[in-house]
């Protein structure tokens, strides 16, 4: 019923061509990941409506990801600050409807946008959901009974999304952001030779799609070994910091990126690799935004879910062993998996991450 309602408040009128005055809101609070999925799917639907004024409800800190493209800002939810709790919404409504927003895409879906969207029925703005495929993703990571198959991906889930509020979109290769100018600063950091730049980050939120450090350090040792390639080390916090920084002073051709330069920065190196090589995290999604060859790694989570980087071929993810680890995937974010299912990450061969890295930068 309710997705019903959804469809026939697309069809209220919005005008997806028409002039100035069309101004689209998008929530899509976090995570990083999940905001860097949106980015093809905005520059494909301005392709289709070069008019269309567009306003990101997200964290500040994910603009950068948006910079390229035209028509589009970032409007900051500050959940932790005046935008918190309940009046606080009602704050952040208020700020929004004076910004005269004539169509909502809610990519989101959480309670937060779903007190806005109550907030904004008032004012009889169409206001489309995110039908997040709860159900079909609960049978994919059922352990009994699992239905394994291809899920909508999370780009076609959005893409939903605005063809339900009336729009024309069209997303495919061309939807890739440009390579971004390396600065003066990031040259101090990275030096730039003649060595394929390949990009390593090794980290994920969940133990369950991260893998095992030790066997990373033998992908890495094998890349360094050939003294064909830079290696630039990806990651944020203290702990990530320190292992990376032991590898970047265990092996010549390492270079450790944490806390040195700008996330905006980090996003120009990004756009300037060869290679990626990550986890299914958001640094994989971040990479696949510039159309760098993104190879990724994946444990107790599955492409079948729909979180696969965009525009990336199959062939680059390299997946554990089913025959091992029958209920793979036993959760859609990595946090959740039975018993002895932290191991099977390990049935992926260091030398074949080598080989896949490889054959890919040449």
């Amino acid at each position: 019923m309710e997705n019903k309602l959804h469809e026939n408040q697309g069809l209220l009128g919005v005008k997806p061509t028409g002039g100035n005055d069309s101004h689209l809101l998008i929530i899509r609070l976090s995570a990083m990941g999940d905001v860097a999925m949106t980015v093809a799917v905005v520059v494909g639907l301005l392709h289709k409506n070069p008019h269309l004024k567009v306003t990101i409800l997200t964290r500040q800190f994910f603009a950068p990801m948006f910079a390229q493209l035209p028509n589009v800002r970032v409007y900051e939810a500050d959940v932790k600050g005046k935008h918190k709790g309940f009046l606080g919404l009602f704050r952040l409504y208020k700020e929004l409807k004076a910004m005269r927003i004539t169509a909502i895409a809610d990519l989101h879906n959480v309670l937060r946008s779903n007190v806005l969207k109550r907030f904004f029925k008032l004012s009889g703005i169409p206001f489309i959901q995110i039908d997040k495929g709860r159900k079909e993703k609960k049978e994919l990571t059922a352990s009994k009974n699992k239905v394994f198959k291809q899920l909508e991906t999370t780009q076609q889930r959005y893409e939903t999304v605005f063809k339900k509020l009336g729009f024309s979109i069209q997303v495919d290769a061309s939807c890739s952001l440009a390579k971004e100018k390396l600065t003066d600063t990031m040259l101090s950091v990275v030096s730039k030779d003649s060595k394929k730049w390949i990009g390593i980050a090794p980290f994920a939120a969940f133990p369950g799609k991260t893998y095992p450090l030790e066997l990373m350090e033998k992908v890495i040792a094998l890349l360094n070994a050939t003294d064909a390639y830079s290696l630039l080390l990806f990651g944020g916090g203290d702990q990530e910091q320190y292992v990376l920084e032991k590898w970047e002073n265990t092996y010549a051709n390492c270079t450790s990126i944490v806390k040195k330069i700008s996330f905006k920065e980090e996003l120009t190196l990004l756009s300037n690799l060869d290679v990626m090589l990550a986890m299914d995290s958001g640094n994989a999604h971040l990479s696949a935004l510039y159309g760098v060859p993104t190879v990724t790694l994946w444990g107790v989570t599955h492409p079948f879910a729909g979180f696969y980087p965009f525009g990336q071929p199959m062939a680059n993810a390299l997946l554990a062993d089913r025959e091992k680890f029958p209920l793979v995937p036993t959760s859609v974010y990595g946090n959740k998996f039975p018993e002895g299912y932290e191991k099977a990450m390990e049935t992926i061969a260091p030398t074949a991450v080598f080989e896949k890295v490889e054959g890919l930068v040449k």
